[in-house]
């Protein structure tokens, strides 16, 4: 049996072991995905560990992200760019760090609403690691326009300058702006998060958006956001965070095994254990 898990502080409220270990058991890999909570002062050894023939590599979540990179090997996909890993591969005793996490928005925009990014154009809500992925990821798959929108100005326009280093028709946008001109709107911030700081705000008025925006929120506690719930009663096609999550999660799989992921297992173990602890 290998070893594969998530590497984080907190990581009781993960997902991930719920619909990888169901990856896993479908395909028929001999894995077992464990939680590894691991505070910042464990976390080298917690890394250097990975090199281990019986481990596969893992997953890296908050508030790690950035911390591993000095116990890496090397570099793969978006991960330099974004300044964030999310998925590390052993190979030999080699630790290789990727981050699928734009990727897998890409992918979940492509499988989910059937949602081309190219040519098309976006407004990302925050300026932090989720939209930073995000917005590399929109660049790489040929968005026309990235208009990024953050409280903080300054950090906004950061990414945007970073970004724009890849690709045109990125730029920062003054909070507040009018978002009626975009084909897809998306929150990477935590407000609507239950149990976050918000849980009840919204990021924008999707009223004021025009028919027919793609509005999207990377938050999949709740499903259905205030932010989602007030696109619906505005007519608005939306995505919630859930796919994001997913295929994030099926990309680190495909990196681990080489093997395709077997999504619809994946989403329905994931439902299934949101199911299972309710919101209170």
């Amino acid at each position: 049996m290998k070893l594969a898990g998530i590497i984080g502080h907190p990581v009781a409220h993960s997902l991930s072991p719920a619909f990888q270990s169901a990856a896993f058991e479908a395909t028929g890999i001999d894995v077992r995905y464990e939680l590894w909570d691991t505070p910042p002062d464990l976390l080298e050894a917690r890394v250097l560990q990975l090199r281990g023939p019986q481990y596969l590599g893992a997953n890296v979540t908050i508030p790690h992200k950035e911390a591993v990179f000095p116990f890496l090997d090397e570099l793969g996909g978006q991960s330099a760019r974004v300044g964030a890993v999310n998925t590390i591969v052993n190979r030999e005793g080699r630790l290789y760090g990727f981050n699928t996490d734009g990727p897998g928005f890409v992918a979940a925009l492509r499988n989910e609403p059937h949602f081309n990014p190219a040519g098309r154009s976006f407004a990302l809500l925050g300026a932090g690691g989720a939209a930073r992925g995000i917005a590399f990821a929109l660049a790489e798959a040929r968005a026309a326009r990235v208009a990024i929108l953050n409280r903080s100005q300054a950090r906004a326009e950061r990414l945007a300058a970073d970004v724009s280093a890849v690709s045109d028709g990125v730029s920062a946008l003054p909070a507040g702006s009018p978002l009626g001109d975009f084909d897809c709107v998306v929150n990477c911030t935590s407000v609507g998060m239950h149990g976050g700081p918000d849980p009840d705000g919204l990021p924008a008025d999707p009223a004021c958006f025009r028919p027919g925006t793609l509005v999207v929120d990377i938050v999949y506690i709740p499903a259905a956001t205030p932010f989602l719930r007030a696109a619906r009663a505005a007519g608005l096609p939306t995505l919630e965070g859930l796919p994001m999550l997913i295929y994030q999660g099926a990309l680190a799989f495909e990196l681990w095994t080489g093997v395709a992921a077997p999504v619809d297992t994946m989403y329905e173990a994931a439902r299934n254990a949101l199911a299972a602890r309710p919101l209170r």
